[in-house]
């Protein structure tokens, strides 16, 4: 299945400096969670420099990376925080662009190692990727969360960074909706060809 060509074009067509929520409905999350990872990790364009950090706290990087190299995704153009693999005790063989968090309770250590990447890869255009929203609430309480993501908003948009938050949710009032809405400057709902 191909992602909705929009969903691509939107993820493109952002620009430095701006954070993006990506609204997946719970019922179909399957379906689009792949459908945005196939946006995410499509072919940028020519001359483009991008380099994305994918904070996995849903998914181990494991399952991740190997979407990305099924959708041929050069090892160069993505690093990994995986804050979930240790939780999940399906840590085995570190991957070599990946750094590990023991829990997605760490968020100062996510903060840390965000910067870390992103020093490495000074010069090229930062993405960003926190997956999921809902995965960090689970795991810390609202006013912590609402101060991570306030933190480390604005140290990204310092940066210039480009910044898509994977957000699982059907109900926009919501609390976790509306401390997103409170650090993105739009949403996206992410609404695929049914059939």
């Amino acid at each position: 299945m191909s992602p909705d060509s929009s969903i691509t074009e939107r993820i493109r067509s952002l620009v430095p400096g701006s954070a993006t929520a990506l609204r997946l409905n719970p019922r179909e999350y399957a379906d689009d969670y792949f459908a945005v990872l196939q946006a995410i990790f499509r072919e940028p364009p020519p001359g483009d420099a991008t380099h994305m950090v994918f904070i996995s706290v849903t998914n181990p990087v494991a399952l991740v990376w190997s979407i990305a190299q099924a959708l041929d995704v050069p090892p160069e153009r993505i690093s990994f925080v995986d804050a979930i693999s240790r939780t999940m005790m399906s840590y085995r063989e570190p991957l070599p662009n990946s750094t590990y968090v023991e829990s997605p309770r760490m968020l100062e250590t996510i903060m840390l190692r965000v910067d870390y990447l992103l020093r490495r890869v000074a010069g090229a255009r930062p993405l960003v990727v926190i997956d999921s929203v809902n995965s960090l609430g689970i795991h810390n309480p609202n006013q912590l969360l609402s101060e991570f993501f306030h933190i480390l908003g604005n140290n990204l948009k310092s940066r210039q960074a480009m910044t898509l938050l994977l957000l699982v949710s059907d109900d926009p009032t919501s609390e976790l909706d509306q401390m997103v809405n409170l650090v993105v400057d739009e949403t996206i709902e992410v609404v695929r060809p049914r059939g």
